[in-house]
């Protein structure tokens, strides 16, 4: 009785973040932006890399982030200090950030302005996973230096995502990464999720995956714009 408890009470809890996600969504879209949730474990790089995005498509997009920790704000510090509108969320004891948070972000008015918003999600690759925030764009970062088998022990996150980034490929030649394994384990689990390789450090392949998350955006903008345009009508 209790594990069906439990059960009822958890498939409770998904279904309203659901529902707050599809609004949060809305809003962003309303706002004329596009969200992208920026997921990983702790020292990936997912900082290091939104700086180099904001800078590579500084000429073509205004960008905001929402920085997710669970104490500080050492990040979107850094993000501020860089010349990025950085808004902070502290999660306390939440091991990840949920639409009510993002809710009450927008809600507040509070939200960084910006047709590109990135959300960097707390450093977790289990529990981010199951909590979609109202973004458009799900993008799981994974180190060199963590190992290629994270996919297999860690499916959820990878199997609900649309790209995943390979980061510190400068230090590749240092750990022992084999990157046939991690593209079989991806695709047995996420045959459509696109596959990037870069060093923030180096920057290799920063040029490609600003291209590949500048055309995301660009077509659903335009896909909303459109939208919004035969609803007026």
């Amino acid at each position: 009785m209790h594990d069906s408890t439990d059960e009822h009470l958890l498939k409770r809890i998904l279904e309203d973040n659901d529902q707050l996600a599809h609004a949060n969504r809305h809003s962003f879209e309303h706002a004329g932006a596009f969200a992208v949730n920026l997921m990983s474990a702790p020292g990936a790089g997912k900082t290091t890399l939104i700086s180099k995005l904001a800078n590579e498509l500084r000429s073509e997009r205004s960008i905001g982030v929402i920085e997710g920790d669970m104490v500080g704000d050492i990040d979107a510090q850094r993000l501020r200090d860089a010349g990025i509108n950085a808004v902070q969320i502290s999660t306390g004891r939440s091991c990840h950030l949920d639409a009510k948070m993002i809710s009450r972000l927008i809600d507040s008015n509070k939200s960084p302005a910006g047709d590109l918003i990135i959300i960097e999600n707390v450093g977790n690759l289990v529990c981010p996973a199951e909590f979609p925030l109202g973004e458009h764009l799900r993008i799981v970062l994974l180190s060199v230096t963590e190992g290629d088998d994270k996919p297999l022990k860690y499916p959820v996150i990878f199997r609900n995502c649309d790209a995943v980034v390979i980061t510190k490929m400068d230090l590749a030649e240092l750990v022992d990464f084999d990157f046939d394994r991690l593209h079989k384990a991806i695709s047995s689990l996420n045959s459509k999720a696109d596959l990037f390789k870069v060093s923030a450090k180096s920057g290799e392949g920063i040029e490609g995956f600003c291209s590949w998350l500048n055309d995301k955006c660009a077509m659903s903008l335009k896909a909303a714009e459109a939208t919004a345009h035969s609803h007026s009508h």
